[in-house]
């Protein structure tokens, strides 16, 4: 038996003793054709209802080799479906030539997905969002004479019915629908349309009706969905998306089931935010709440959130996607969210009878208290909902004559409407702390040579206008970068007298960022925010008598992600002055302009072996703007991810073997003072074993000899049990829906699991009383027990898994101590054997 196998063996265990009633849920596919359709209460398969959990992983956003790993891993979260965007942009970069490669084997993806004996939810839009580069749709949209996107516009609908028709019919060959023994069971059309409703008039109701129209006739044979909405035109189903679609959404249509598309795991964070926490308690609270009120399919978004190689990214969104999803940007189990969402899973999934046929009746019990019920008197199946909706008070609600503790914001489920099997608030999974550890590799022939890009000037532009065109349409979205260079002659008399007066150069731009260089020499950079449209450059200058030269580089940060003006978002330069001379302020807006979009190093791919010769290479100096810098390193051993900590640079790109890894911006940071991020994922498929070649293209100031590759694990696990949560615990053995108690235990129990091949080496931290802290940062209390980490010690070194008592009695601690919680506080090291995630 392998060590993952049983420490699921232990958790099972574990959780049976925690959540009575606990079945592990089963599902597969048909290998027939099925016939999905809907009720008011749920879809059907064959005429069945069902409940699913479903995940969002976008296949873009990972390797191919990693995503039998990330569905496996949703599988054993209790998910039974697999979620996806389709991504026109990558499909299509250009009109009518397609790319079904790589990261981008839609088909592949969707086989593996059913190899795995689960469902597929696939979102075509073909607008989607996704904090995805100009919202999934191709930069050549923007060039067809009068589009309008996402309107009742002929030349946009044409393009959008061309391609939903095609990849449905793509879909169709492979035999991938529900309806041809496939795994996709919904299909959506359109994307957060009500976002922008109010930018099309009543043309946007015109609009909505003909793209549900166009969907459905395409005949799937599976519904097809509109999120973010109350109504939707004809069969197709509206849904929902937020982080508390129980609470404040209503469906219209009662002959439609409650379908909840976007359940936000997180907040998707852009360069400047702060680390955006959602809590596994509030996440369960919001699900059950739904499903409390009928819902019956919850989709988590992101439940992988993956990288944003390359270009991919919207606007200043950060190339690590959802890296606080239950599985983290790497794959690795994101714990308690993982672990609590899998047991809520199969809970819910061991009552479902009662729970998609029974008769669904409320109650309220007190201010911010109800119930919520389903029953089957006939069968003699029961299940109820027990919610405490108040903030911060904690209390006592009596319902069919039992008391019943539920603490604040927290849902109680009741098998039997009577004895408690899960409580949202009260998580018995482990947490787990990242760690990164900088490998030999990273000082092994740590050698870097450099090519600095070429300051262009006017002279050596080919594209000349009188003022500085729009960005976008110079780049084609075929890269982030426009060189703009004006020259100018100055007279002695137009320069300051005084030597310690310098003039200043100041541009406005709506670009993203921008570096500027003043007669070949660099004077500074400058930069945006996602919140602000637009930034000012202002930096002094040293000019000389005769001709000067100025240069700016515009970089972007992907294209906007959504808008009813997204077609019409522009970039570059608006304004440019020189302000300081004798003379007054010089305006060189009309000065005549010249541009050169992308960089030399990018037109000439020397990122790869194949373009490496393309420019002479030389030692490498720290701290040269508009620089590419390379080395060679080795794979690190071992079997755990790989990152690069950045945090010697500034700004700029990766590339691993030729892979674009994504952008990296260390030197944009939070209010905090801290990188928004500092460490940058390349996946094992993208290495060799031996000299893998690492270029980096740093915009700003740099030190390459200070990065360092790195492996990441989740060695760090810890318990925070009380004593007091939940009370007392039963046993119940299940036969379908019907519930036995066959025994009562008074004490508590929490379990520890190393990743695969793991065991427990070190206990780092143990006290029952009333520690403080959270994982890797614990602290004791006034009521700590010296003990404590002798007994776990005991129990678990050596041990994969471990179960650990949460009783004062084992660890003789006093009960009576003024400040207890009566809490188990612990933090155990794994290691040895094979390193994995």
């Amino acid at each position: 038996m392998t060590v993952r196998a049983a420490a699921v063996l232990v958790a099972t265990a574990a959780l049976a003793l925690l959540l009575p009633g606990w079945a592990a849920a089963e599902w597969s596919l048909t290998k027939k054709g099925s016939v999905v359709t809907y009720d008011g209460r749920s879809l059907m398969i064959d005429g069945k209802r069902d409940l699913f959990f479903s995940g969002a992983i976008h296949y873009p956003r990972s390797p191919p080799e990693m995503w039998p790993k990330l569905i496996e891993r949703a599988k054993e979260g209790g998910l039974n479906t697999i979620e996806t965007y389709i991504f026109w942009n990558a499909h299509e970069p250009e009109p009518g030539k397609y790319n079904f490669e790589g990261r981008f084997d839609l088909i592949k993806y969707l086989k593996m997905i059913q190899e795995h004996d689960m469902y597929a939810i696939v979102r075509i839009g073909p607008f989607i969002q996704a904090e995805w580069n100009h919202g999934g749709l191709p930069y050549w949209l923007r060039e067809i004479d009068h589009i309008i996107f996402r309107a009742n516009n002929d030349p946009y609908k044409k393009e959008m019915e061309k391609f939903v028709r095609f990849i449905v019919q793509k879909l169709k060959d492979a035999e991938l629908f529900a309806s041809q023994g496939g795994p996709i069971i919904l299909t959506q059309i359109e994307n957060e349309y009500g976002n922008i409703k109010k930018d099309h008039a009543t043309d946007g109701d015109k609009y909505l009706e003909w793209a549900a129209q166009m969907a459905l006739s395409t005949q799937t044979g599976v519904p097809w969905i509109m999120c973010k909405q109350s109504s939707a035109p004809g069969e197709v189903i509206p849904t929902c998306n937020g982080r508390h679609c129980g609470d404040t959404w209503t469906l219209r249509d009662k002959n439609k089931p409650m379908l909840w598309t976007e359940n936000w795991t997180q907040q998707f964070r852009a360069y400047g935010d702060q680390v955006a926490m959602r809590s596994a308690e509030d996440i369960a609270y919001a699900v059950l709440r739904f499903f409390a009120k009928g819902g019956s399919l919850v989709n988590y978004y992101m439940y992988h959130g993956g990288t944003n190689f390359g270009r991919t990214g919207a606007s200043y969104v950060l190339t690590g996607y959802y890296d606080e999803a239950p599985m983290d940007e790497y794959g690795m189990y994101k714990e308690p969210k993982f672990g609590h969402l899998r047991d809520l899973h199969n809970v819910i999934r061991s009552y479902q009878k009662a729970f998609l046929w029974g008769q669904h009746s409320s109650e309220i019990l007190g201010h911010g208290y109800e119930a919520h019920i389903f029953e089957l008197p006939e069968e003699k199946l029961c299940l109820s909902f027990l919610s405490n909706n108040n903030t911060g008070e904690d209390g006592t609600v009596i319902f069919r004559g039992d008391k019943h503790y539920v603490p604040s914001r927290s849902v109680s489920i009741l098998a039997g409407c009577k004895n408690v099997v899960y409580n949202t608030k009260r998580v018995f999974v482990q947490h787990s702390e990242r760690s990164f550890h900088t490998s030999d590799v990273t000082s092994k022939n740590n050698q870097w040579e450099m090519f600095s890009e070429t300051i262009p000037k006017y002279r050596d532009t080919k594209v000349r206008t009188k003022e500085p065109l729009e960005q976008y349409n110079q780049t084609k979205d075929d890269t982030d970068y426009l060189w703009y260079t004006t020259s100018f002659r100055l007279e002695s008399d137009d320069l300051p007298f005084r030597n310690d007066i310098r003039p200043v150069l100041q541009v406005k731009s709506s670009a993203h960022a921008m570096m500027g260089f003043a007669n070949d020499a660099f004077v500074g950079c400058a930069r945006g925010n996602k919140q602000v449209k637009g930034f000012m450059f202002e930096k002094p200058v040293d000019l000389k008598v005769g001709v000067n030269h100025v240069v700016l580089l515009s970089s972007t940060m992907g294209m906007k992600d959504s808008g009813g003006e997204l077609a019409e978002v522009k970039g570059g330069i608006q304004e440019c002055l020189i302000q300081g001379l004798n003379t007054g302020t010089l305006d060189l807006q009309v000065n005549g302009w010249g541009h050169k979009a992308a960089l030399e190093g990018e037109y000439k791919e020397i990122y790869s072996e194949k373009g490496l010769g393309k420019v002479q290479w030389k030692p490498a100096e720290n701290d040269r703007a508009a620089t590419w810098y390379k080395r060679y390193f080795d794979e690190p051993d071992g079997d755990d991810p790989v990152v690069l900590d950045m945090s010697s640079m500034s700004k700029g790109m990766i590339f691993v073997n030729g892979e674009g890894v994504g952008r990296y911006w260390v030197s944009y940071r939070t209010l905090a003072g801290t990188p928004s991020q500092a460490v940058y994922h390349i996946p094992r498929p993208f290495l060799k074993s031996k000299d893998n070649l690492l270029v980096i293209f740093e915009e700003e100031m740099g030190k390459p000899d200070g990065i360092l590759v790195q492996t990441v694990t989740r060695d760090d696990i810890c318990l925070f049990i009380s004593e007091h949560n939940p009370g007392q615990i039963k046993t119940w053995d299940t036969d379908g829906d019907k519930i036995k108690l066959i025994a009562e235990d008074h004490s508590r129990r929490g379990t520890l699991t190393c990743p695969p091949e793991k065991t427990i080496q070190e206990v780092v931290f143990a006290s029952f009383g009333n520690p403080d802290g959270m994982c890797g940062n614990f602290t004791v209390g006034t009521c700590h027990t010296p003990n404590a980490k002798q007994i776990v010690e005991k129990e678990c070194l050596g041990k994969p898994s471990c179960m650990l008592p949460v009783d004062h009695t084992v660890y003789g601690a006093d009960i009576n101590c003024q400040s207890t919680t009566a809490t188990l506080g612990v933090q155990v090291r794994c290691g040895g054997g094979k390193k994995g995630a």
